[in-house]
């Protein structure tokens, strides 16, 4: 194959992934912009119905994605509000989790006892102490340009925003608002949403660094919202949450035997957190349902007990 066709071939590809939908050129994996599923999006709306959150998503006071990532190649995606972006407190310290390791794979950070320490701090119990330390060591600025930067594009203007870390987590005024909408600390449920996919799909990271980010976002330190509401369901779940006044935000990713799904709220409201309660349980009874056992004839079929969650 002459130089000159390779080229145009490259052309060609390019072009048609980058008509596919938003980043989905960066992804290696299906675009969630392009894998809307009506069946989903009716699920969404019963679990929203059974926590009457319906009207906060009416008046624009709740954002939702979900996503069923049972089967990586063919994810279905929900969302109500999913490309709008909102006040999300310390969730966007995924973003920073992320800026990190992109640094240690690059060779311009090492991965200390100490530096695991913090990553681990800022995730699970959600330290802002840790997230400035954090922020520094990669460069605040830095944060926010691998965040918008190929192949991650986790801010990007055709989705109306994303993640965005402009202020560090303390009393200093923010170094750099995002340009859109003139948010600190901001995300979409919608890119957030495909934080957990790239992330679970392995896309992100190299393996190594991946299983480190994974263990980051483990067993979460903070018992309420999301985690409240699952309560003992047998499930594995990496999260991150974030509050601040009326703003409430919730992230995980929860792996069960027989089903893997992303779950992102975001809400303006002092309510919000427990929305977020209501939400996560209507939603996972829905797409887990609880196991049946059958006994012998004529007995009734009851519920097999579950085992505790593994948080």
């Amino acid at each position: 194959m002459t130089g000159r066709l390779q080229t145009r071939l490259w052309g060609i590809c390019l072009g048609l992934l980058l008509a596919a939908g938003p980043a989905c050129a960066a992804d290696a994996t299906p675009s969630l912009w392009q894998s809307y599923d009506p069946s989903m999006q009716r699920l969404l709306d019963q679990a929203l119905n059974t926590a009457n959150l319906r009207d906060a998503g009416r008046r624009g006071k709740l954002a939702v994605a979900l996503v069923d990532v049972t089967n990586l190649q063919r994810p279905r995606v929900a969302q109500i509000n999913g490309d709008h972006m909102m006040y999300a407190a310390s969730l966007p310290k995924i973003g920073i989790l992320l800026a990190a390791f992109v640094q240690i794979e690059h060779g311009k950070m090492l991965l200390t006892r100490k530096l695991r320490t913090m990553l681990t701090d800022m995730i699970r119990f959600s330290s802002n102490e840790a997230a400035t330390s954090v922020m520094n060591l990669v460069g605040k600025r830095r944060v926010n340009e691998i965040l918008s930067s190929a192949p991650y594009r986790f801010y990007d203007a055709r989705t109306n925003g994303g993640l965005w870390v402009g202020k560090e987590y303390g009393k200093n005024p923010a170094f750099e608002r995002d340009p859109l909408h003139n948010i600190s600390h901001g995300a979409t449920a919608m890119q957030v949403a495909r934080f957990y996919y790239m992330l679970e799909a392995g896309t992100l990271l190299p393996p190594d660094l991946t299983a480190q980010m994974k263990d980051a976002l483990s067993r979460p330190g903070i018992h309420h919202k999301f985690i409240k509401g699952l309560g003992n369901r047998e499930a594995t779940v990496y999260r991150k949450s974030g509050t601040w006044h009326e703003w409430h935000a919730d992230s995980m990713l929860v792996e069960t035997p027989r089903a893997r799904y992303i779950l992102v709220a975001l809400a303006e409201d002092p309510r919000g957190g427990d929305w977020m309660v209501r939400l996560a349980p209507a939603v996972h009874d829905l797409l887990v349902p609880p196991m049946v056992a059958l006994n012998s004839p004529g007995d009734d079929a009851r519920a097999a007990p579950g085992d505790k969650s593994t948080f």
